[in-house]
């Protein structure tokens, strides 16, 4: 046995926090899944599929594998997309699993003192913090705003450093001001009220994508909704999740549900799909905490995704015309982990003018994946490559996705491989069409 795998601790010392038998019992190991699998198609190894990774995790759960350097790549290699959920026959959660997983691996892997040094500060400093989040998205927005960016890609000093091209290439983009300054207020709905909804900010798309959230407090009050932004809320802790930090996320859905479950709204709504997916699943995150597991019931259940509230309710459409070609890009955590991929589509047929032209593979993942993209670049880059060629090939002028992360990628996409089209969130294209304008004072 390698040395490095000589500092795990077998699965029989685990915590106990790791996959459950119940779960892994679930998969039949009949391979339907493989295909759906980002990882396996760019690959074509067993052990960096679905099927593989459970049979993985099940050698580790009975003792007869340790969690080594090896199963820790395999399992931090996945996107967690949940596609193989999609295309399993017999319903095995597989995301339940992949994040159980890397829970185990968390407790008892030691990583590298700098890795445990960054990944300390970006979850457990930089996530929850509005402070930190814009103190960090000021000198960003500096550095793009003031043309050093552009100077830098231009010039030859960064390509001495490819992973530093890489990186910066794939940088968000700042805004000021942030969401954050419209934590605490209410927004009138305009009209007759009809609801009364929470907005959700989430943590770096406060900084990164506020134009976004404003267009969507913007279309929910066209729409009879008074729109909430409270105070009491934090990041929704779904980063954390996937990255094994199950008690830091713990912690974080305990405030949300202490500061929001009791706030008398309609609906909890989120634009940002990864954080929906987390949200809805609180139930299983607190399953074992009996002060909150019940209250976690009830929290997922109010939490709705904005395309999908609006697709329930009785929608008020875009009066005016707006003409646009328009492909739709299928966030992994809104089609397959919450199973909702026909209301963006719905919502986008609704508006008059507009002709939705589909991408083949809508539904393979763009690669974006949280961090991903960051962590696992050159992979992440192959699956936007090939995600940008069925874009193109629709012809669209517009790219929309209902997830910020698969926006920044595609922003990205469109960058390197694209025909110049915009990227734009479902609700951005709507509130162009009733034509919003910037702010929210006297939308």
């Amino acid at each position: 046995m390698a040395a490095s795998e000589l500092r795990v601790l077998s699965a029989g010392t685990s915590s106990g926090i790791g996959p459950k038998l119940k779960d892994l019992d679930t998969c039949v190991h009949c391979g339907l899944c493989l295909n759906a699998c980002p990882t396996y198609r760019e690959l074509g190894l067993e052990a960096d599929s679905p099927r593989g990774r459970v049979y993985q995790m099940l050698q580790v759960h009975e003792g007869k594998a340790e969690i080594s350097d090896s199963y820790q790549q395999h399992i931090d290699l996945c996107l967690a997309c949940r596609a193989c959920e999609t295309a399993c026959p017999s319903g095995v959660p597989y995301g339940r699993l992949v994040e159980a997983a890397r829970a185990e691996i968390e407790v008892t892997a030691k990583r590298p003192w700098r890795d445990r040094m960054l990944r300390n500060f970006l979850f457990g400093r930089v996530l929850p913090s509005a402070k930190w989040l814009r103190l960090l998205a000021y000198p960003l927005y500096l550095y793009q705003h003031w043309g050093i960016e552009r100077w830098m890609l231009r010039s030859k000093l960064l390509a001495r450093f490819p992973r530093l091209l890489q990186l910066a290439k794939l940088a968000p983009r700042a805004q000021f001001p942030s969401f954050f300054q419209q934590y605490g207020k209410s927004f009138p709905a305009e009209g007759a009220q009809r609801y009364r909804v929470a907005m959700l900010g989430g943590c770096m798309a406060n900084v990164c994508y506020a134009r976004l959230h404003e267009a969507t407090v913007r279309v929910l009050r066209r729409n009879g909704c008074e729109v909430v932004v409270p105070a009491e809320q934090t990041c929704c802790g779904a980063l954390h999740v996937h990255a094994g930090r199950k008690a830091e996320a713990q912690a974080l859905a305990r405030q949300n549900i202490d500061g929001l479950l009791n706030g008398g709204y309609d609906a909890i709504l989120t634009n940002t799909a990864g954080c929906g997916c987390a949200l809805k699943e609180y139930h299983d995150l607190l399953e074992d905490d009996p002060a909150y597991a019940n209250r976690a019931h009830e929290f997922s259940r109010k939490v709705k995704d904005v395309n999908e509230f609006l697709a329930s309710i009785d929608f008020r459409p875009p009066q005016r015309e707006y003409k646009a070609w328009v492909t739709y890009q299928d966030s992994c955590h809104l089609t397959h982990g919450q199973k909702l991929p026909s209301p963006p589509r719905k919502l986008l047929k609704a508006i008059p003018g507009v002709t939705l032209k589909e991408m083949a593979q809508a539904d393979h993942c763009c690669g974006s994946a949280g961090i991903y993209n960051v962590l696992h670049t050159d992979l992440s880059m192959s699956l936007l490559t090939k995600k940008m060629g069925n874009a193109n090939a629709t012809g669209a002028e517009i790219i929309t996705s209902a997830n910020p992360g698969c926006l920044l990628q595609l922003e990205a996409g469109v960058r390197q491989h694209g025909n110049g089209q915009r990227v734009m969130h479902v609700m951005e294209v709507l509130d162009e069409a009733y034509g919003g304008k910037e702010g929210l004072a006297d939308s």
